[in-house]
Formats: structure tokens, C-alpha cells, sequence
């Protein structure tokens, strides 16, 4: 089954990344009878990849982006292949770093899914991990807000996520999950070593059950008023502690 990703960068990304999986490019032009500057760059990338470029009709575009932000440009793809939760330990592996996993434990908004992602791939994590049920998958959405990291940041799904953390756990990886009433603040927590952080739904958090398998629970220490954070900003913050305290390591200062 064919996906359908919209917008500049991930469609140029596609075409960077995985020209083989681009079935056609569509583009819509302007009111001038032109396409947009960027819908240029796409044709051009298009046409070096030997990639087919047809034209959209008029409200083609805004209809199968589901009225998001398609900037005249879309890309008809081959289906999105999940990954399996050793592929991403083995990516880990051959990339000679300890592991970094991003955990999702029912986020259900594919645009924050793009999101964590972009900042995942931004940060140096080795890739997701969902729940096949009750969590949002790899959507166009999801795409358009990744803004090409999708395409670089592989996603695995898993049937029971509490197996999963068990697995990594045997595979000697930490896991981290965040929550508000967390027991430390999570710069108190050694995360040089293999990590999985595990983040909770938007309305709910972390569940029970996750949240008593993980070996760790953290906070967020929090300044302001607002007594949380966004899913996707919460995990980007984490994921760059997990950054920092990683090149900390490797240039002494810590």
C-alpha cells in the first residue's frame, strides 16, 4: 500500500533518501500557471532521481494532505517499513555508540510523532519504538512534521511494550521513563550508558504497568507556573540531556 507525504522538505528528503521508494512526484502550480520555487527544487531533485513528475490538479494537494500545509508539493511513496526492535539494536551496535531509544507509550497525535522523531534523529537516537495498538503510526502528518527525519530514523512497533522494555533491559539498556512526580530530576541519572527513554500519552502519561517495568522514573525540573510540557517538548528536552551528558563524556568536562 502506497503513502502519501507532503511539503518541501520531506519530499526533497525522500528523494534524497530513498529515491527508489518514490512512486511520482505531484506538483500544483501557483495562480501564475507556475509551480512554486520550491515545487522547482522538487522537480529538479525529481528529475535527477529519474523520478516521474506529474501535476496536481487544483485542490488535489490540499485534499490528500488533509488541508495541512503542502506548499504545492506531494510524493506518492511506496508503503512505510516498520523496523523490528532488533534492527535498532543492531543499528546501535554498528554505530559503535551506547544505545538510545525513544519509547512511546501511546501518543496518539501523529504530528507529535513527527516531531519526537525530528528531534530523535536531531539528537542522535537510533530510533523509535510504538505500541502497535492505541498510538498513532506513521502518518502523512506525522511526516510533514518530521520534515524528512522519518525517512532516516527508523520505527519499530511492538505488540506488548512492557516485553519490549524487558527485552532492551536484557540487552543491558536502562529505562527511563518521565513523568511529573518522578523520583529524580532526570540530569541526576546516569544516561551515557545504553538508554531507553519511555514517554507517556499527551492526556495520560506514562502507564502503570510501563512505568513500574522501567528502572528509573525522572522528572523534568520545572521553573514557570505551568506544572508540564507538551509530550514533544518534554522529549526533546530529555533527549538532549541525553545529548549533553553523552558528548559531557567524551570531551571530560562532566
Amino acid at each position: 500500500m502506497s503513502r502519501f507525504v507532503y511539503g518541501l522538505n520531506p519530499v526533497l528528503e525522500a528523494l534524497r533518501a530513498h529515491p527508489q521508494d518514490v512512486l511520482r512526484v505531484l506538483l500544483e502550480r501557483g495562480r501564475d500557471g507556475r509551480p512554486s520555487h520550491g515545487g522547482e527544487r522538487v522537480k529538479e531533485a525529481a528529475s535527477a532521481a529519474g523520478v516521474r513528475v506529474d501535476e496536481a490538479s487544483h485542490g488535489e494537494l490540499a485534499r490528500r494532505s488533509g488541508g495541512g500545509v503542502h506548499q504545492g508539493v506531494g510524493a506518492e511513496l511506496a508503503g512505510f517499513r516498520y523496523a523490528e526492535l532488533p534492527d535498532l539494536l543492531e543499528a546501535a551496535r554498528a554505530s559503535g555508540r551506547p544505545a538510545f531509544l525513544l519509547v512511546l507509550d501511546g501518543v496518539t497525535d501523529p504530528q507529535n510523532l513527527g516531531a519526537l522523531a525530528r528531534s530523535a534523529h536531531a539528537l542522535g537516537a537510533h530510533g523509535l519504538v510504538l505500541p502497535k495498538d492505541r498510538a498513532a503510526g506513521v502518518t502523512p502528518a506525522a511526516f510533514k512534521a518530521a520534515a524528512g527525519a522519518l525517512e532516516h530514523c527508523p520505527v519499530a512497533r511492538v505488540t506488548n511494550l512492557v516485553r519490549a522494555l524487558d527485552d532492551l533491559k536484557n540487552s543491558q539498556i536502562w529505562t527511563v521513563a518521565l513523568a511529573a512526580d518522578g523520583e529524580r530530576d532526570l540530569s541526576q541519572i546516569d544516561l551515557t550508558s545504553g538508554i531507553a527513554l519511555v514517554l507517556g500519552s499527551e492526556g495520560k502519561g506514562v502507564r502503570p504497568l510501563v512505568r513500574k517495568t522501567c528502572d528509573h522514573v525522572a522528572r523534568i525540573p520545572m521553573s514557570g507556573k505551568v506544572g508540564s510540557l507538551n509530550v514533544s517538548a518534554a522529549g526533546a528536552i530529555a533527549m538532549y540531556e541525553v545529548a549533553r551528558q553523552r558528548r559531557s563524556q567524551v570531551t571530560g568536562n562532566r
